[in-house]
């Protein structure tokens, strides 16, 4: 199994003058000690269980296009890109433009957006419930038309290209997409038919997922989809502590027996390079063997 790190939150002690340095540090660690992925938050206000929106919140792309910057070989992205916050056809050059700087690390986190006091604070309109998974799907359709050979006009219902133009390319021809969220009807029908990947909360324990898994296996069935062809990735809710890291790997190996094969967690404590360096040094090593 693989490791992703989430840095989702900046408020740590001296943020003021030491935010970007431990950035920077955490992901040159991850970097070196093997970690697959780094994410951070698509959002423009800190979350409540973060502190809420007085405390410091970094915009996602501008962050990751740092980190692609100091490192060589994570992978990047967003957990998860809200649809509502980018225009599709400019949401496809973004991620492109990341990936090409990035020498082909990218990779396209995407959801339907839940985050209404960010949105009513700057101005942004968020449709209801309906309206932005349709504006989701659509999204996912564009940005596979603009990377294919097909750069001609997209008429949807939300949204209308002219022209579906991306250039250059991204390094592999297309960004990997991964869906994040559970919901059974919409969102795990999605992942059948447009994802590369899915990302699920650990919220409700190993059995919670493996039900999710269940209901994406039927979606697959439904569309002719493989299956196995769509990666498996959890976000670990407990937390991982230098105490509790035996526990972690043993939940793992549950997780790993219904085919998950990358777990992303956050840092804990004030100090999250140390926390990287204790858990590329002691966890990733056991991870790696499930």
């Amino acid at each position: 199994m693989d490791l992703g790190i989430h840095y989702a939150n900046f408020t740590h002690p001296q943020w003021e003058r030491q935010l970007a340095s431990r950035l920077n540090e955490t992901a040159v660690v991850a970097d070196e000690g093997g970690v697959e992925l780094m994410t951070v938050m698509d959002h423009w206000f800190q979350m409540i269980p973060f502190g809420g929106p007085f405390e410091p919140m970094l915009e996602g792309y501008t962050t990751l296009g740092y980190l692609a910057g100091v490192t060589k070989r994570l992978k990047l992205s967003l957990l998860v890109t809200g649809v509502t916050y980018r225009y599709p056809g400019l949401l496809a050059k973004t991620v492109t433009t990341l990936d090409v700087l990035s020498g082909g690390r990218a990779m396209l986190g995407i959801g339907a957006a839940w985050y209404d006091r960010e949105h009513l604070g700057l101005g942004v309109p968020f449709p209801p419930t309906s309206e932005r998974f349709e504006r989701l799907e659509e999204t996912l359709q564009i940005v596979n038309q603009m990377w294919s050979d097909d750069d001609g006009p997209f008429i949807g219902k939300h949204y209308q290209l002219a022209e579906t133009i991306c250039l250059p390319f991204p390094v592999n021809r297309r960004v990997p997409i991964l869906i994040g969220g559970s919901g059974e009807k919409k969102t795990l029908r999605l992942v059948a038919q447009y994802a590369d990947a899915c990302n699920l909360f650990t919220g409700d324990g190993v059995e919670g997922v493996k039900g999710k898994l269940d209901v994406l296996r039927r979606h697959c069935d439904d569309v002719g989809r493989d299956y196995d062809a769509i990666r498996k990735t959890i976000l670990y809710t407990g937390g991982v502590s230098a105490d509790s890291q035996d526990e972690f790997l043993r939940d793992m190996e549950q997780y790993a027996a219904l085919g998950v094969s990358l777990v992303t967690s956050m840092p804990t404590g004030d100090d999250p390079v140390a926390w990287a360096t204790s858990i590329v040094e002691n966890v990733l090593p056991r991870l790696q063997q499930l």
